[in-house]
């Protein structure tokens, strides 16, 4: 172990946990809008954006879904404005292809207008309101009696909005310390302490830019900001943070649709979704590659770092059953859960759902790709946590929820942070 030793001693120095778009965004906010500050970023992985940065849908959303004043209604509208700037900055690919969320029953018109007040609220660029002849005319091969389209709704490659943030950060004098886990965190005189372990690659390799570490190393920092997404609760309680809310992982299988049906989805279909839920429900995704997705389900995971179908960790399951939050919620929502684990099982189960919306694409017609994880967060007694939640106090703000529209709303997550942690300047 090395002694402990500051980053710098002059000027600020600003500690980042976490290489997922939340971290590298306040990192490349901190080194913008404070030039001279010296950022350094942890990040445990040996690559950026390696969880639920790196597997999620890349999805740019418009706002629809989010109550009116929370959190995530001001920074989805913000942030969606932000990424489309950096991206034609940065030569990102974002296309705004534009979404149909769509009602096939009368059962679930009641929900559909409130989705659609709330989406209008929320001030949601060119939305329309479909009935079911003119869902044709823009989706051809969807079905549904009334749809909302959101044509402002985009499609974007995250990892690489993610790649173009490390090397900003890198390029502005800030350092990205891959295959770095931040391991203890303590406020001490005039600062705050981090100490973090090396993790090696699978060739027994340093998996970190710069200079080889020892195996543990102590920093000194003005100011820390915690990112951890899916092991937020965990780092969060390193600080001494409150008990809740706590991560409970779920996972979420993609289908990709064969090449010769990927032409029956021009943009995104969706379902309408059901509020007592933090899923949006199976739906029909572009890819800025041409590619076609369905997905993701939704089903507890049995570990918060495994992409495999049969991953499994003993302690991130064990902190799921140890916590009285999930078994509030799993009595409350077991009969969800029982659906949702038929798709998990059943490629024909899965696509009976989304062949509602979409009929001519069925189970024959996909193969599995992969999975995505989401840190879903609970309070106590087994609420679900909707809207963003970032505690700050002496020199260490710490995001403890930051769902979708997380990676939306990032560069608009940074700018509220680092005012709230600096003060505007």
């Amino acid at each position: 172990m090395t002694p402990s030793h500051p980053i710098a001693s002059s000027p600020q120095t600003v500690g980042i946990v976490g290489g997922g778009i939340v971290g590298l965004a306040v990192a490349r906010e901190v080194v913008r809008r404070r030039p001279g500050t010296i950022v350094t970023l942890f990040e445990r992985e040996p690559r950026l954006a390696a969880h639920q940065t790196g597997h999620n849908s890349g999805v740019v959303h418009a706002g629809i879904y989010y109550k009116p004043g929370s959190l995530k209604a001001q920074l989805c509208a913000r942030g969606r404005d932000l990424l489309k700037e950096y991206a034609a900055e940065h030569g990102v690919p974002l296309l705004e292809c534009g979404k149909l969320v769509v009602a096939v029953d009368p059962g679930e018109m009641q929900r559909f207008d409130a989705l659609e007040k709330n989406a209008r609220a929320n001030g949601v660029p060119g939305l329309r309101r479909l009935d079911g002849a003119e869902i044709t005319e823009v989706e051809p091969h969807a079905f549904g009696i009334a749809a909302l389209h959101s044509p402002a709704t985009a499609i974007t490659d995250y990892v690489a909005v993610a790649e173009a943030l490390g090397r900003e950060i890198e390029e502005t004098g800030g350092r990205v310390l891959l295959g770095t886990e931040v391991t203890g965190v303590r406020r001490v005189a005039g600062g705050v302490e981090v100490r973090t372990e090396a993790r090696l690659d699978g060739d027994g390799g340093p998996t970190r830019r710069g200079r080889r570490p020892d195996s543990t190393e102590v920093w000194t920092v003005d100011q820390l900001v915690i990112c951890g997404g899916l092991q937020s609760d965990r780092l969060g309680a390193l600080v001494g943070g409150p008990a809740s809310p706590r991560i409970v992982p779920f996972r979420g299988e993609y289908m990709r649709v064969a090449e010769a049906k990927q032409e029956l989805v021009r943009g995104m279909v969706y379902p309408v979704p059901d509020p007592r839920y933090p899923f949006l429900g199976v739906h029909f995704t572009r890819r800025v590659d041409g590619s076609l997705e369905v997905g993701p389900n939704a089903f507890l995971a049995l570990s918060r770092s495994g992409y495999g179908r049969l991953s499994f960790d003993a302690r991130d399951l064990g902190d799921t059953l140890a916590f009285g939050g999930f078994w509030s919620f799993a009595r409350e929502n077991w009969r969800a859960g029982v659906t949702e684990l038929r798709g998990v099982l059943s490629r024909r189960a899965y696509m009976r759902t989304a062949q509602r919306y979409v009929p001519e694409i069925g189970a024959a017609d996909v193969v599995r790709a992969g999975l995505g994880l989401r840190a879903q967060a609970l309070e106590r007694d087994g609420s679900l946590v909707d809207d963003f939640v970032i505690h700050s106090g002496d020199g260490i703000t710490s995001v403890r929820n930051a769902p979708s529209p997380a990676a939306t709303s990032s560069l608009a997550i940074a700018e509220h942070i680092v005012e709230r942690a600096f003060g505007r300047s």
